[in-house]
């Protein structure tokens, strides 16, 4: 069984390396190199670099035209694999594959379809989440249920380490189902419940921004939900104020000993717990911060470095 693989970031990579070790992937489709990080270099996409360790024939277009299309052709593939790829599939792409298509989608579908499933799991305050393999269809993650795999979750994720883990497990999901194509075994395709579908959209950099009038709640999960990217962040004094990690506190009584105090205010540094700022619903507490061209440090690094930090309102001078 022949295999065209799309994909482009990091939880993409995992499962085309898994694929990898099983099955016989004869092109892999990935998105074009970007500019980012510090010093704007070009960066290749995490599928490519993977493809290219592996020997791999690797396509990069910006566009899925017809010269691309009957370049993929010309590499008579039986099956169509995306995990994160980014684009939209016509029919014209699709007819290609005898087997047609399958995506790898990080939640439990029709939950959360859309670019952004795992941060807006967190955001959500989900107890459970996990990773379905779908048939892949004109409407985006609308595509009937093949195999479907449930996690509880602790509290305490970040984006960054939801991904890793459900990376891991969506991958053997992947090569499970897999096997199932190349067997010729029978899949039980399951229509998913439009009246249960919920979207989420593309994160965009200000949506890290933080309204210390939400509740500590709340904020806790920005602050997880956006790590890796685009980070929580409010302001100090004019310049950006970085939120690495902390905690809220909801029950320990500290909303009502400051009951004078305004959303956003720096309360309390506190000695065994970090930085105390008040929000709109209890307390939130700062762990680690960074301020804008300062390195990442810890509660008490920064306060011995800023004395006088109480009584301070985050958030404004933007």
């Amino acid at each position: 069984m022949n295999i065209l693989f799309a994909g482009t970031p990091n939880i993409a990579a995992k499962s085309l390396e898994r694929v990898a070790e099983s099955f016989r992937i004869v092109g892999v489709l990935t998105a074009p190199d970007s500019v980012g990080g510090r010093g704007r270099k070009v960066l290749p996409p995490p599928v490519k670099v993977i493809a290219l360790r592996l020997g791999l024939t690797l396509l990069q277009p910006d566009r899925l035209d017809e010269e691309v299309i009957q370049r993929i052709v010309s590499l008579n593939p039986d099956i169509l694999v995306v995990v994160a790829y980014g684009k939209i599939f016509r029919d014209n792409f699709l007819r290609i594959f005898p087997l047609g298509g399958i995506n790898l989608h990080p939640s439990l579908l029709p939950k959360f379809r859309g670019p952004s499933p795992i941060p807006a799991v967190i955001l959500a305050g989900e107890r459970e989440t996990g990773v379905t393999i779908q048939k892949i269809a004109k409407k985006v993650d609308s595509g009937d249920i093949i195999e479907q795999i449930k996690i509880k979750l602790a509290g305490d994720e970040t984006t960054l380490s939801l991904t890793d883990k459900l990376s891991d497990i969506g991958a053997d999901l992947l090569v499970r189902v897999l096997l199932k194509y190349e067997r010729g075994e029978k899949i039980d395709y399951i229509a998913q419940n439009e009246g249960e579908a919920t979207y989420c959209k593309l994160i965009k950099k200000e949506d890290g921004k933080i309204d210390w009038r939400e509740s500590a709640l709340y904020i806790d999960r920005m602050v997880r939900a956006y790590n890796p990217w685009p980070r929580a962040y409010t302001f100090l004094n004019g310049k950006t104020l970085v939120i690495h990690s902390g905690f809220p506190l909801l029950d320990s009584g500290e909303a009502s000993i400051f009951p004078d105090s305004v959303a956003g205010e720096i309360v309390r540094i506190d000695k065994k717990r970090g930085i105390l700022v008040k929000t709109g619903e209890g307390v939130y507490c700062i762990t680690e911060l960074q301020l804008q061209y300062k390195k990442l440090v810890n509660w008490k690094s920064f306060a011995n470095g800023y004395p006088g930090l109480v009584g301070t309102i985050l958030g404004g001078l933007e």
